[in-house]
């Protein structure tokens, strides 16, 4: 059988759509692999291409198609690398090969580069001099003043300077040059987004247990092995130090290594820390920096000119020729799996690129993910943990305060008596406090009173969400209306807001503490571009007493003055429509926990809910991972959840619902054939194959749906979902690959968008 090859032949951004088709000789057959680069005729000449994927199906006329003229020896560019990956994503995931160099190749297009000119004397300084007062004599004024300041500075001037302060027309620079008294040099700078901060010194010593984690690591190294790592440490435990120590020693070899972390807001506080110790050889990467800064920095780590790439999920695929390390820290976070086609999980990915590179793979956490720590379990990954602080210093004493009790007895604020009374304690002694609330807006949903109706988005089918400007938006689409002031439903006057949001807990603070300096960090704080550095420094430097925040502020920041945190709505991730509550529940109450009593002073942390009986709520508490993992376990088995299952999530979407519900079922009838032709041959495959979850025994396929999804529409696109679910993961890959193959042949998907989602991470 013939194998093609599609190729291609640029691999800038604009022209990643653009693929050609060749055939692959005999003699090639078996040696040349996805993201290799091979020579190929091009017209009248021939040139390099990097291969995308192997074929059988002929896209031309076979009889026009060229061979491939060979391989390209001893060059497995970082392109190819990258482009293999891709290749790994889109077999793994479910994309087209576009969407996956697309999402490894990040720079969106190549952005004008930044040159800088200098003005140096061509002459020896007598001639200078000489010539100088000719100028002066015939009172040519700007060419004698810039003569007289390159005599005085004895160095090349910067031509910005030398025409802004200096007040030199270029024309006179012109004038000099042509007469062979100056010289102009120019030459490409990089931006560095993060050249601005200053860096301070690093002195530090490990501790027994970060020593201990460093030598497990280095010790397989030496042994040639490059594994994956669970580092289990408490929060304040110092694995930043420990991050840091390897990668030093990766850096000695001549590697470089790459460090994700799950939040933007993270990035100021992680990068001054690593600049402290390894100085210039440290940049960012991400959606915060402009076009042109995050192309510089696409170069210098192609270049070599930095060692260490930090970064959310997109900083995984840096340029590093020679990458060592890769570092995801707070691994457990959900930001770290794509919500885009190909929806792919960092951690599994950088899995396989440490694999290609023989880098070495550390996932760290204080509440590592169920899917990590079952891996652990199973001797996949090795787990490593730190069990104290530095220091020794204790973990913050935790309160659960019952808010049905509060109601009880009168109190409708969303501040407990109990974090009241610890607050004005705080305040009183100067000492710093942290409040959580993962909302925003004034205001939650918008109801009434009298009928219970709700205020929803018309083109989304979710809640409308009230800010402070009087109006309701949606967080989805953005759709924005003015808040009613009656009913449509029934004309009744009794409608407000449900549930306090940021803002909202803002004001009832200032309102209660009115002395009190208050900062707020939620989305609609930090949308300009330092704004996130900004606020933390802020708070960092003591200018403000209460933090006020969502998420952002709860994961992995430092500051030693806070010794209290008030958690305001423990409940608000434990009821939703996703298997992940319980766990993301106790990760963020642990997760803020960590964040008192870092300092030198002990730590508070109250956490108010209406549920304080639930598991996830009473382990939080107690900071008892163990005994968290464990009840979330069995109930992962118990409902065939994953990791002890594997789970695949079809999204199919359209504008027509009626079209969408045809194609979904149609889809439906596909997925059971496919299930069924994949048991043949195995009669005990063939009984547990079938398409309800209550038939299905160890080794089968369930399948539900096809059904509306959790948000049914979105920006006016219908949206409907097919799971499946097994505990074969390869049976989900070749479900996805039978899907693919007849949506490419099948006219009855052609208004449908169809995306695949492996074990997802939130609900549909």
């Amino acid at each position: 059988m013939a194998i093609y090859a599609n190729i291609i032949v640029d691999i800038s951004i604009e022209k990643l759509d653009k693929t050609f088709q060749y055939l692959v000789p005999e003699e090639l057959e078996g040696k040349i692999a996805e993201g290799m680069q091979v020579c190929i005729p091009f017209g009248n000449r021939e040139i390099t291409g990097y291969v995308l994927e192997l074929t059988d199906r002929a896209e031309y006329d076979v009889t026009k198609l060229k061979p491939i003229a060979g391989l390209v020896d001893n060059s497995v560019s970082i392109e190819a690398q990258l482009i293999a990956l891709a290749a790994w994503m889109r077999r793994n995931y479910g994309s087209t090969m576009n969407q996956a160099l697309k999402t490894v190749l990040p720079v969106k297009q190549k952005a004008k580069q930044v040159e800088q000119r200098v003005i140096r004397l061509a002459v020896r300084e007598d001639e200078a001099r000489r010539q100088l007062a000719l100028c002066e004599e015939k009172h040519q004024a700007a060419r004698a003043r810039l003569l007289r300041e390159l005599l005085e500075q004895r160095q090349a001037l910067d031509y910005s300077v030398v025409t802004q302060k200096l007040h030199v027309a270029s024309s006179v620079v012109k004038g000099l040059q042509e007469r062979g008294l100056v010289e102009v040099e120019a030459f490409t700078t990089y931006r560095d987004p993060v050249g601005h901060l200053a860096r301070g010194e690093y002195k530090l010593t490990l501790n027994r247990e970060q020593q201990a984690v460093v030598d497990a690591v280095w010790e397989d190294r030496r042994n040639g092995i490059y594994g994956t790592y669970l580092l289990k440490g408490v929060t304040g435990s110092g694995k930043t130090e420990v991050y840091m120590e390897l990668i030093a020693r990766v850096i000695e070899e001549g590697k470089q290594a790459i460090v994700l972390i799950p939040e933007i807001a993270l990035t100021y506080q992680t990068v001054m820390r690593f600049r402290n110790r390894f100085q210039d050889r440290v940049s960012i990467m991400n959606s915060r920096l402009s076009a042109g800064e995050r192309y510089d920095q696409y170069l210098r780590a192609k270049n070599g000119d930095i060692d260490i790439m930090i970064g959310p999920r997109s900083a995984l695929f840096t340029p590093f020729a020679n990458l060592g390390l890769v570092i995801i820290d707070e691994e457990h976070e959900a930001s770290y799996k794509s919500e885009t086609a190909p929806r792919y999980h960092a951690r599994e990915v950088a899995i396989e690129r440490a694999r290609v590179n023989g880098a070495s793979v550390v996932l760290g956490s204080a509440t590592p993910s169920v899917e990590s720590y079952y891996q652990a379990k199973l001797g996949n990954y090795r787990l490593l943990e730190m069990r104290n602080r530095v220091q020794e210093k204790a973990l913050p004493n935790c309160e659960v305060v019952d808010l049905r009790e509060e109601l009880r007895q009168g109190n409708r604020s969303i501040l407990s008596g109990r974090l009241q009374e610890l607050m004005a304690d705080r305040l009183e002694k100067g000492q710093q406090i942290m409040l959580f609330l993962n909302r925003r807006g004034v205001a939650g949903i918008v109801s009434c009173r009298s009928c219970g109706n709700v205020i929803k988005c018309p083109h989304c089918d979710i809640s409308l969400s009230q800010h402070n400007n009087g109006k309701l938006i949606c967080h989805y689409c953005g759709y924005e209306e003015p808040m009613p002031r009656v009913c449509p439903a029934c004309g009744s006057k009794y409608i407000s807001g449900y549930r306090a949001g940021t803002q909202k807990v803002e004001q009832m603070v200032q309102a209660c503490f009115p002395k009190a300096r208050i900062l707020r960090m939620d989305y609609d704080t930090t949308r300009g571009k330092d704004s996130y550095e900004n606020i933390l420094q802020a708070f960092g430097n003591r200018e403000a007493d209460i933090l006020i925040g969502t998420q952002m502020i709860v994961k992995g920041h430092d500051f030693a003055n806070v010794t209290l945190m008030g958690i305001l709505a423990a409940d608000t991730s434990l009821h939703v429509g996703d298997y992940h509550g319980a766990e993301r529940t106790f990760q963020l109450l642990t997760q803020a926990a960590g964040r008192a009593g870092r300092g030198d002073c002990p730590g508070e942390v109250v956490i108010q809910t209406y549920s304080p009986e639930h598991y996830a709520i009473t382990t939080a508490k107690d900071q008892d991972y163990e005994a968290f993992y464990e009840e979330e376990i069995a109930y992962r088995q118990m409902l065939r959840y994953p990791p002890v299952w594997n789970m695949l999530v079809v999204m199919c979407t359209a504008e027509d619902y009626e079209v969408l519900k045809r194609a979904t079922e149609y889809l439906r009838e596909q997925i059971d054939t496919i299930i069924r032709a994949g048991a043949a041959g195995s009669e005990e495959k063939s009984r547990a194959d079938a398409v309800g979850p209550e038939q299905n025994p160890t080794g089968g396929v369930a399948v539900i749906g096809p059904a509306d999804a959790a948000i049914s529409k979105v920006n006016d696109v219908y949206r409907r979902v097919i799971y499946m679910k097994t505990s074969d993961y390869p049976r989900l890959i070749a479900i996805k690959d039978g899907i693919e193959r007849g949506i490419s042949q099948n006219p009855n998907y052609r208004d449908i968008n169809i995306q695949f989602d492996f074990n997802p991470m939130s609900g549909f």
